[in-house]
């Protein structure tokens, strides 16, 4: 068990049977009463975030997550298919639990799955990953006031605006919390 006064962004715990990881904090000290503690948190099982309001001194069960690195094999309409390179084991997710990441994987690439007690809780994503530019248009000429983008449809689907001078079959650099262009790869 640990305070909820301990718990710091990054920190994991279970809470009636929830999985939580802590976003962000905020204690709140008023003159006469007790410290609150709002704690806004992702549950790692449904992928909702949320704020949860504890009294100081408040306890929680800390956990540990295991993080394994597999290799994304492929997407069978329902589920979405890695395998540890180690043991060989195969593991499936539901498609409908990374609507988010699906737009970052490409087969043969390497993904970090992560676990609780053999539970698997999702697929933890590198910042930036480099992409194949499947379709483009062509850039307008006297488009160039301003910095010009043009739409993009990346190999993974993602549709994302790029600069002018990015074209078909060009690899390129996403970032994968927003979703937008980077650099060149």
């Amino acid at each position: 068990m640990i305070l909820v006064n301990d718990l710091k962004p990054g920190s994991t715990f279970l809470d009636e049977n929830n999985i939580y990881i802590v976003l962000d904090i905020n204690r709140n000290k008023s003159a006469r009463g007790q410290m609150i503690i709002k704690v806004k948190v992702k549950n790692l099982r449904s992928g909702v975030t949320t704020e949860l309001s504890y009294t100081a001194g408040d306890k929680v069960e800390q956990i540990y997550l295991d993080k394994r690195s597999m290799v994304y094999l492929y997407d069978d309409g329902d589920m979405i298919v890695f395998m540890d390179n180690e043991n060989y084991e195969q593991v499936s997710i539901p498609r409908v639990r990374l609507k988010w990441e699906l737009n970052f994987l490409v087969p043969d690439k390497t993904a970090t799955i992560t676990y609780y007690q053999n539970e698997v809780l999702g697929i933890e994503l590198p910042a930036k990953v480099s992409l194949k530019v499947s379709e483009t248009a062509d850039a307008v000429k006297g488009d160039t006031v301003t910095r010009a983008t043009k739409d993009a449809v990346l190999e993974t689907g993602l549709k994302l605006r790029v600069p002018l001078f990015i074209e078909q079959d060009e690899m390129i650099v996403v970032k994968t919390d927003t979703g937008e262009y980077d650099s060149r790869a």
